[in-house]
């Protein structure tokens, strides 16, 4: 079956950097992107970045010129950069990719930007 596994959270002062990580397994067929979300206490999912097969990128307004997203589908891994952190971007992040008509996600690393 699919799956997704990411690394690289943890607690960083603001300002800081953090790198995040996520390779997915049990894919045969071509996928067209993979992203990622995160989710803070009591809020709502929310998107974060998104890169496609084409190398095309998208980002959230909360992380333009901050965060950045880099990857290749075909090798099925995904990183995001986050620099500049703020306490805002305190949360936890996922790893998706959509995948012959589903949406899979991966377990979340919690990211704490906190002095």
């Amino acid at each position: 079956q699919v799956q997704l596994v990411e690394s690289g959270g943890g607690l960083v002062q603001p300002g800081g950097s953090l790198r995040l990580s996520c390779a997915a397994s049990g894919i045969i067929f071509s996928i067209n992107a993979m992203g990622w979300y995160r989710q803070a206490p009591g809020k709502q999912r929310e998107f974060v970045a998104s890169i496609t097969s084409s190398g095309r990128v998208n980002y959230a307004d909360a992380v333009k010129g901050r965060f950045t997203i880099s990857g290749d589908t075909a090798k099925r891994t995904v990183i995001v950069e986050m620099n500049t952190l703020k306490p805002e971007d305190t949360a936890v992040y996922y790893c998706y990719v959509p995948y012959r008509l589903t949406t899979y996600w991966g377990q979340g690393t919690q990211v704490t930007v906190s002095s």
